[in-house]
């Protein structure tokens, strides 16, 4: 195990900066700075739908508009998702489903992958204990038994109003159609090596090294093909028919470990979700397997006792109790969470007020902690990604659905399961391969998420609602690996403490820290040179990160009832749209 010493001085590899570069949606507009004029939300009397691809939105908008409620219309963006935004848009991949309907009742539909049942805590170990060098990240062995189609089924039935044909059929078109490729589409497309490995991902997306150009139509016909056999047969069909023994075979053929087994048995988790408050508002959040809710919760709660407003937004006074707190808070991530269904988590402890204010105490207000000297806040128990999409959904009668789902890395594996057009994840280095050694994210993970068959891999994934007064006031989650859990935060304060309206939330600059490496990834001018000698002076470690945190894709309902939508701006291809 790699001591804290040595990852004190850590140094951002080359592999690591692409990581990071690639991960943070967005990346082709210009800075966002704290002088900039600030946008207002889209506003609209009935129905918001905010995605990553206006395609997408605009899928979700039609939804409502055929009487589909907020679930209904979740469904299809997500199914329109793994069309038009293939970096992260799936069926291949899995995630979380937060859900609120207008009558209160609340779910959290968790279809995270799973590990195969061959799969085994060494499995990415050389036979010196190493690990294996892109086992875990590219390629058939990297994926995880998929849950998105499931997920998706399972919300649909208990609180959807329309058929499951009706939700898949626009997705099927977007693909058997085409749709023109955006700039940021183009880019991504061409830059991504893992695609170019395997031939149908190549030939499909990269055209054999024919780029395809602005403005080009992308048309996916294998992938509509098997959205029209899922139209037509029913959501089992991909675990249980002709897509599902594809996928068998080809893992079969290529070294992969799921089976057809694996694909019959994936069940997606129905979960209580977790709830806390902050400032008198009301948060609601993902529980584990999911560590953001965890994360968000520990930290607001560890700075309910200072008040940021005074402080100000980008103050290093502020900036340095929000650094210090996340340092915190990614040490107990770090060592005490996992799959609920496998291990103990303290999910109670880690999320109290009282136990928020004793890691507080423990923050010298004029001093960096160093990260070797910051432990988990209870014993360990016994022994992510960042290409991730997020979308949120409002419908007329107030129900909300908010979700993030993931293939993990950029297109996941890289791999495309030849005759399907599906993207496979590469979720399994979302498990601690080697507990105690950092991940592709270079997230430190203890034994509590170490690889076992069927158990499901920690996740950053984030999706939060906040009541005023008992009612929804806003939904918002986002992309980013572990930069998840920093971007929901900061748009949760900024909109609380610094009352910004969401596009202003949403638009601010970002600053993220995770324990260890022990270094503070800062966007490129989201901080001022005299803000940035104080918190050094201070004993912090700045990282100019090369690209944009996250990807927030948020609604707001207002006092009048007006659904206010906002998306990033660091992703050019995102768009709020509503009626």
């Amino acid at each position: 195990m790699k001591s804290h010493s040595q990852s004190l001085h850590w140094r951002p590899s080359v592999a690591f900066r692409l990581v990071i570069a690639v991960a943070c949606v967005g990346a082709l507009l210009p800075p966002v700075t704290r002088g900039q004029v600030a946008r207002q939300p889209v506003r609209a009397r009935r129905v918001m739908v905010a995605s990553a691809s206006a395609f997408a939105s605009q899928v979700g908008v039609d939804i409502l508009k055929r009487g589909g409620n907020a679930v209904d219309a979740a469904v299809a963006v997500g199914l329109a998702l793994a069309v038009t935004f293939p970096v992260a848009g799936n069926l291949g991949g899995g995630g979380f489903m937060l859900i609120r309907m207008a009558d209160g009742r609340t779910t959290a539909i968790d279809y995270r992958e799973t590990a195969p049942a061959r799969a085994s805590r060494d499995m990415y170990l050389g036979p010196d204990g190493r690990l294996l060098a892109e086992k875990s990240t590219l390629g058939y062995a990297a994926a995880g038994v998929p849950g998105t189609v499931a997920g998706f089924e399972l919300a649909l039935r208990k609180y959807g109003r329309l058929k499951w044909a009706q939700v898949v059929a626009p997705a099927r078109r977007l693909a058997q159609e085409g749709f023109p490729v955006s700039y940021a589409l183009e880019r991504g497309l061409r830059i991504a090596e893992r695609l170019s490995r395997f031939p149908d991902s190549r030939r499909i997306f990269q055209r054999d090294g024919n780029y395809y150009q602005e403005g080009d139509i992308l048309r996916q016909p294998e992938l509509a093909a098997t959205l029209e056999r899922l139209e037509k047969r029913g959501p089992r069909e991909f675990y249980e028919g002709e897509t599902a023994r594809r996928i068998a075979a080809a893992m079969a053929a290529n070294g992969g470990l799921i089976t057809l087994e694996d694909l019959k048995g994936y069940r997606p988790v129905e979960r209580e979700p977790l709830r806390g408050s902050y400032r008198g508002y009301e948060i609601v959040t993902f529980p584990p397997p999911s560590s953001g809710g965890i994360v968000l919760l520990n930290v607001l709660n560890q700075l309910e006792g200072d008040n940021l407003a005074a402080l100000g937004p980008g103050s290093s006074e502020a900036n340095h109790l929000l650094i210090e707190t996340m340092r915190r808070a990614f040490a107990d991530r770090a060592m005490l969470m996992g799959d609920p269904d496998f291990v103990p988590v303290p999910v109670e402890k880690l999320t109290s007020k009282d136990y928020a204010k004793a890691r507080r105490a423990t923050i010298d207000p004029n001093r960096a902690t160093p990260s070797a000297d910051v432990q988990p806040g209870l014993p360990a128990a016994r022994f992510e990604s960042a290409e991730t999409t997020h979308f949120t959904v409002v419908d007329a009668d107030g129900n909300i659905v908010t979700n993030t789902y993931t293939l993990n890395g950029p297109y996941g594996s890289g791999v495309t399961v030849p005759g399907t057009g599906v993207l496979l994840n590469n979720e399994m280095d979302d498990f601690a391969a080697k507990p105690g050694e950092p991940n592709a994210y270079q997230l430190v993970q203890g034994e509590a998420n170490s690889i076992a068959p069927g158990k499901r891999p920690l996740s950053s994934m984030t999706p939060t609602i906040v009541l005023r007064d008992g009612k929804p006031w806003f939904a918002i989650g986002s992309p980013g690996g572990p930069t998840i859990i920093s971007t929901v935060l900061q748009v949760v304060i900024n909109i609380i403490d610094h009352k910004m309206n969401l596009q202003q939330a949403i638009d601010a600059p970002r600053l993220h820290h995770q324990w260890l490496p022990d270094v503070v990834m800062w966007e490129p001018y989201g901080m001022t040179a005299d803000t940035k000698r104080a918190l050094e002076a201070k004993g912090h470690r700045l990282d100019v990160v090369p690209r944009y945190n996250g990807d927030a894709e948020g609604i707001m309902i207002d006092t009048t009832g007006a659904r206010l939508g906002a998306s990033d701006p660091r992703n050019p291809d995102a768009l709020a749209v509503g009626y």
